[in-house]
């Protein structure tokens, strides 16, 4: 494999350290293989060169909440019953690259349609599709209660992107057979809607269940990651043994406190509630609930900074795969609310995306990926801007000049075709609410009706 040299540019490592100006950084066989004056001495005649002149050298970005294999729904109506296997891998496929140009060098994805991520990522480690690396779950375990998608979930069996387990034989069962396909990760949804009761999620698991997931994974050396949208439903993952907590919406300080205690990670996933909260009224979302979605963002994250301060190890999370967050359009919002709503530095949010994310991508270690340092994978970014100065040139994909994954570059020039949606992949609503005659009818016309 040919070896690169970036050369000039102010390398930011992804450890925490000071960024350090004018550092080359030298990539053999995959590999980082030296930097500072060793990387220049290191290069030979037939080393690439790349200039960073005036640029910020940086490792990959890690994205550790995506749904690549779900094909960008509007809701879960669409998602559930209006996709197809062969369709949804294909379009995943497609989809890989965006992730990529967008400068993420590796995901989690944690749930899927049918097992689309598991092949999704032996494809692209296979050389057959250009995409992220990846680590990836099956199916997420629910109760019949679980999700966010009311009684469109099953009463048992496979439903959309998820299994309904029923007792303890087939939670183990279940489990057990995701690790024979493959997954890296098992997935559980701890709360769910559950549409006679008003507000936010429940906790639909009870701690006893979540153990016997845990304890299933574990002794399979296989990682758990669990959806939480309130506090007793982030507790009690971490006291069961949860590896990596997403949402954590609402957490308390006893929610906090297990937490620490059990050593758990946090990936809040702010980016697809800031985009609703922020756009939404541009997409048609509900003009009730942005302030709602905007509450949850500033109550969560108060607890969550308090959770930082207390050691909590944070991963940057998007959610990319729904309408609201587009493949390739988002990945890097997650750097920003951690700067703008939990008062993280740049520099800790740069961390939290890199350094941290191996942990989701079960590489850490001196061999594994997210800082640049000797021995480490070489997933590397030549950006167009300091992100120490404003994390959101991050964002900007005209500002990331260079993606290099596992040492090797990415055109970042030639267009990727242009995807159309296909028809029956999309519900079509003949109305977004009654046409009651209040609605159609002004007040004059209805007065004058009144006399006919």
């Amino acid at each position: 494999m040919a070896s690169i040299l970036i050369h000039g540019g102010t390398v930011v490592d992804g450890t925490g350290a000071a960024a350090r100006p004018g550092e080359d950084v030298l990539l053999r066989d995959g590999r980082i293989a030296a930097l500072g004056a060793g990387a220049a001495a290191g290069a030979d005649v037939a080393t690439e060169r790349v200039d960073a002149t005036g640029k910020t050298v940086m490792p990959g970005i890690i994205d550790a909440h995506t749904h690549l294999t779900f094909g960008e729904p509007t809701g879960n109506d669409e998602l559930f019953h209006h996709r197809t296997e062969a369709y949804s891998s294909m379009l995943s496929a497609y989809n890989a690259r965006k992730v990529l140009r967008a400068g993420v060098t590796s995901v989690l994805d944690a749930d899927c349609l049918w097992n689309i991520g598991c092949e999704l990522r032996d494809a692209i480690e296979s050389g057959i599709v250009e995409g992220p690396r990846m680590r990836a779950g099956g199916q997420a375990l629910m109760t019949m209660l679980g999700g966010t998608a009311g009684r469109m979930i099953k009463d048992e069996g496979r439903t959309g992107y998820a299994t309904v387990v029923t007792g303890r034989d087939v939670m183990v069962n279940e489990i057990r057979r995701q690790i024979k396909y493959g997954v890296d990760w098992i997935k559980i949804m701890v709360t769910g809607l559950i549409p006679s009761m008003k507000g936010p999620e429940v906790k639909v698991w009870n701690i006893d269940e979540l153990r016997t997931v845990c304890d299933t994974a574990h002794e399979l050396n296989t990682k758990v990651v669990a959806h939480c949208r309130n506090s007793d439903s982030t507790r009690d993952a971490a006291r069961a043994g949860v590896d990596l907590i997403y949402h954590a919406s609402y957490l308390d300080d006893e929610a906090i406190e297990a937490v620490v205690e059990a050593g758990a990670s946090m990936c809040p996933t702010f980016t697809l509630l800031g985009n609703l909260a922020d756009y939404g009224e541009k997409i048609g979302t509900a003009p009730e609930l942005l302030d709602v979605f905007r509450a949850e963002i500033e109550v969560t994250a108060k607890q969550l900074t308090k959770a930082h301060a207390a050691g909590v190890r944070f991963l940057t999370g998007s959610e990319t795969g729904f309408a609201v967050t587009p493949i390739g359009e988002w990945h890097a919002r997650e750097l920003e609310m951690f700067v703008d709503y939990m008062g993280m530095t740049p520099m800790e949010a740069i961390v939290a995306a890199t350094r941290n994310g191996a942990f989701a991508m079960r590489m850490e270690g001196p061999d594994g990926v997210g800082t640049l340092e000797t021995g480490k994978v070489a997933d590397v970014l030549v950006v167009d801007g300091d992100p120490l100065r404003d994390v959101k040139v991050l964002q900007d994909k005209q500002r990331i000049v260079e993606v290099i994954k596992d040492g090797r570059r990415t055109d970042l020039v030639t267009p990727i075709p242009e995807h159309k949606q296909r028809a029956s992949d999309q519900v079509r609503f003949l109305a977004a609410c009654p046409l009651t005659r209040s609605l159609a009818l002004t007040e004059e016309d209805l007065e004058r009706l009144s006399h006919v």
